[in-house]
C-alpha cells in the first residue's frame, strides 16, 4: 500500500511550552523514546535506493531527499533487516512532513523494499543481500491560504524596540503557500508580538487549519490568548558557589516591579556571557504571574573554574615568531573581578640575539558592574621593549579607566594613562619622555561576526590629550576609522570589505615628541607587504621616523569556495605626512596580495601573501602573514 498525505483539521488546546508537534513535525522540547524498531540492531543490510518524483520540481525533490534518512544514509549499511524496515516506516513521516512544509497536503508516498511496500513489512521480513529500494513521491497540488486569520493579534506598537515582524508579511497571507512552517512562524510572531508589550504568558490558545481537496486550499485560524500583563518579580540565582548571588542578580539589570519585556533577558544574559564565569546560564521564568502580575525570574548558572592558563602565538615572514602566555583569575573577591598577568616574547626568527627580541610583560585588573552593570573598571601596568626598524622603545605605562556598553552596538570608554619610556634611534639618539593624557573611544560596531563579518559596519573614534614633562609641551592626536561589509551570493558566499583610517596629531615638533605617539603605516593589520612600522617620513639622513598625519586604506574581495575554505585577493594603500594636515599627493605606499581561509567556528585562519609595490630600504620582496580571524 501507499501512505497519502490526507486532509486534516486540526484543532488544539494551549500546548505545552515544552513540547509541540505539528503534522507530525517534531518542532522542539524532548522528544518521545525510540521505538524498538528504531534501535533493533542487527548485520549490515547493504541497499541500493531509487529515489523519484512526479513532475519536474528540483527544488522540491532537494527537500525530499535531504528529509530521507534512506537516502542520505544511502551509503552506510542499514543495522539489519529489520533496520531497513524501520528506517523505511520513518520515512513515511519525514517524507510527509517534508511535504507539508512545502504546502503539498494531497500527495501520495510510496517506499518498496524488493517490490513490497515497506508499511507492510513485519518487522522480521527477510530482505535481499542488497535489497533494492524505491521511494516514489506524487507530491500531489501546491495548496495555497483561503483565509489565513489571527484572532487576538497583538495592537500596534510605537516602540521600534517592540515591533515583530508582521505574519502577513512572512506568507501567512490569502493567496500565499500554505506550508507548514508558515503556520507555525506566524504563531511565534503572534504570540511574541505580545511577549515584547508585556505579556509573557501569551500563548495559542486554539488553532485550527483545514485542507479542502477539493479547492487546494488551506483556512487556518490562530487565536492567541495575551493573559495578563507582566512585570518582573524578585530575581534568584541558583547554583551560585564563588559568585555573590546577590551582585548577579543585579548584574542582571532586571529590576522588580519593571514591566515585562524578553529583550531584557536577551541582553541581560549577553551582558553576563561577556563576564566569562559560566559554563551554562539560562534564565527560567516562573509558570504563572502571582499578585499584582509579579513574574519571579531565576538566573540558574554553572560556574567555570577560577583560574586560567593560556599560551600562545603569531607568525609572520616579517615580524618572526612571537610567542605569549598568561594567567588569568575571573572571580577574584567573588564579584567577576578579573586579573590576568601576562608575557611575550617576539622577534624571534627574525633575530636570534635575545637583546633584539621585542618583550612585554604586565598585570591587568577589571571590576566589572561599576555604578551600572554595563561599566567596567579596568587598570594595567605593562613594561615593554620594543626594538623596531625606526626606534627601540622601553618603557613602563599605566592606565586607569571606565568602559561602558551603551546598547549592542554602541560602546565608549575614558582612561587616563602615564608612561615613563626612553627611546635610542638613529635620526634623535636616546631621548627619555614622561607623559600623561587621556583617552576616549567611541565605538559603533552592527558587524554580524566580528571575527568574520558579512554584513555591518564598524566605525570608531579616539581622541587622546596629552601633555609631555620632559620638554614641557602639551598636544592632541585624533583618529577615526571606519570598515564596511557586504556580502551577495547565496549565502553570502561573497563579501566585499572595506576599510579606511585616518589619524593627526597636533602638537610639537617630532623630535620632542615620543614616537610611539607618532603615526607610523606597515604590516599585518596596516598595509600588507611592507615591514611593520616601516612607513613613515623619511629624514634627509635616509632615516625612517613617525609623522603626524596618517592615511590608510584596504579592499578585500572575499570568496568562500567550500564550506571550509576561502580565498581573498586584496589590496593595501597607506600614507604616513610629515604635517598635522595630511598630503596624499606622493610618498603613497601600495600592497597588493592574495589569500587563503581556513574557514573554523572560532572565525577564519588566515595565510596572506602580499607584495609591496613601492618596495624601500628594509621591506621585504614578499610578506607572508598568518593569524586567525580576517585582516579587517
Amino acid at each position: 500500500m501507499c501512505v497519502a498525505a490526507l486532509s486534516a483539521t486540526f484543532l488544539a488546546a494551549p500546548l505545552p511550552a515544552y513540547s509541540f508537534e505539528l503534522f507530525g513535525i517534531h518542532l522542539f522540547g524532548k522528544k518521545k523514546a525510540e521505538t524498538a524498531e528504531d534501535m533493533t540492531i542487527g548485520e549490515p543490510q547493504n541497499y541500493q535506493v531509487e529515489f523519484s518524483l512526479s513532475g519536474e520540481n528540483e527544488d522540491l525533490e532537494s527537500v525530499l531527499k535531504a528529509a530521507s534518512n534512506l537516502w542520505s544514509d544511502r551509503e552506510e549499511p542499514a543495522s539489519g533487516a529489520a533496520g531497513l524496515i524501520a528506517k523505511a516506516r520513518a520515512d513515511y513521516r519525514r517524507l510527509l512532513a517534508a511535504l507539508y512544509g512545502e504546502g503539498h497536503y494531497g500527495g501520495t508516498i510510496s517506499i518498496r523494499i524488493d517490490g513490497r511496500e515497506a508499511a507492510d513489512l513485519p518487522p522480521d521480513a527477510s530482505v535481499a543481500t542488497v535489497a533494492n529500494v524505491n521511494v516514489r513521491v506524487d507530491p500531489g497540488p501546491t495548496f495555497i491560504f483561503r483565509n489565513a486569520e489571527i484572532v487576538n493579534q497583538a495592537p500596534a506598537t510605537d516602540n521600534k524596540r517592540d515591533v515583530v515582524a508582521d505574519p502577513r508579511d512572512e506568507g501567512y497571507a490569502s493567496g500565499e503557500t500554505a506550508r507548514s512552517a508558515t503556520i507555525l512562524q506566524a504563531e511565534r510572531l503572534a504570540v511574541e508580538a505580545w511577549r515584547q508589550q508585556g505579556h509573557a504568558k501569551a500563548i495559542i490558545a486554539n488553532r485550527r487549519v483545514e485542507a479542502a481537496h477539493d479547492a487546494d486550499v488551506i483556512d487556518a485560524t490562530l487565536t492567541v490568548d495575551p493573559g495578563r500583563k507582566a512585570f518582573y518579580g524578585p530575581v534568584t540565582v541558583q547554583g551560585a558557589e564563588r559568585i555573590d548571588p546577590q551582585w548577579l542578580a543585579w548584574m542582571t539589570g532586571i529590576r522588580e516591579g519593571e514591566e515585562y519585556d524578553p529583550d531584557d533577558l536577551k541582553r541581560a544574559s549577553t551582558r553576563i556571557a561577556r563576564l566569562d564565569l559560566f559554563s551554562a546560564a539560562r534564565f527560567h521564568e516562573a509558570d504563572e504571574l502571582g499578585p499584582g502580575g509579579l513574574l519571579p525570574i531565576t538566573y540558574i548558572v554553572q560556574e567555570r573554574k577560577a583560574r586560567r592558563f593560556g599560551v600562545g602565538g603569531t607568525w609572520s615572514s616579517i615580524d618572526g615568531l612571537g610567542v605569549e602566555a598568561f594567567w588569568l583569575h575571573r572571580n577574584l573577591f567573588g564579584r567577576a573581578e578579573r586579573l590576568r598577568i601576562e608575557g611575550k616574547v617576539g622577534g624571534i626568527g627574525e633575530t636570534l640575539k635575545p637583546d633584539e627580541f621585542t618583550y612585554r610583560v604586565g598585570a591587568t585588573f577589571v571590576k566589572p558592574g561599576v555604578l551600572t552593570p554595563d561599566t567596567d573598571f579596568s587598570a594595567s601596568i605593562f613594561g615593554d621593549r620594543e626594538v623596531l626598524e625606526a626606534y627601540t622603545r622601553t618603557a613602563i605605562t599605566g592606565t586607569a579607566g571606565f568602559s561602558h556598553i551603551f546598547n549592542e552596538e554602541l560602546s565608549g570608554k575614558i582612561f587616563a594613562t602615564a608612561a615613563q619610556s626612553r627611546y635610542d634611534d638613529d635620526e634623535f639618539g636616546r631621548r627619555d619622555f614622561t607623559t600623561f593624557g587621556l583617552q576616549g573611544t567611541l565605538t559603533y560596531d552592527s558587524r554580524d561576526n566580528p571575527a568574520d563579518a558579512t554584513e555591518g559596519v564598524f566605525l570608531e573614534a579616539n581622541l587622546t590629550p596629552f601633555y609631555e614633562f620632559q620638554y614641557g609641551n602639551p598636544g592632541v592626536k585624533a583618529v577615526a576609522e571606519a570598515r564596511a561589509y557586504y556580502g551577495f551570493g547565496k549565502d553570502d558566499r561573497f563579501v566585499l570589505a572595506g576599510r579606511v583610517k585616518i589619524g593627526s596629531l597636533v602638537g610639537p615638533s617630532v623630535a620632542e615628541l615620543p614616537p610611539d605617539l607618532l603615526f607610523f603605516a606597515g604590516g599585518g593589520g596596516s598595509v600588507r607587504g611592507y615591514a611593520y612600522r616601516n612607513i613613515g617620513v623619511t629624514t634627509p639622513a635616509g632615516n625612517v621616523i613617525g609623522g603626524r598625519s596618517l592615511g590608510e586604506a584596504s579592499i578585500e574581495a572575499r570568496m568562500r569556495v567550500t564550506d571550509s575554505i576561502g580565498v581573498v585577493g586584496f589590496a593595501d594603500i597607506g600614507y604616513v605626512g610629515a604635517d598635522t594636515i595630511p598630503d596624499f599627493s606622493e610618498d603613497v605606499r601600495i600592497g597588493v596580495g592574495a589569500g587563503l581561509r581556513y574557514l573554523t567556528g572560532l572565525g577564519p585562519i588566515r595565510l596572506d601573501v602580499a607584495v609591496p609595490l613601492d618596495r624601500r630600504v628594509d621591506d621585504p620582496s614578499v610578506a607572508v602573514y598568518v593569524g586567525i580571524g580576517q585582516a579587517f
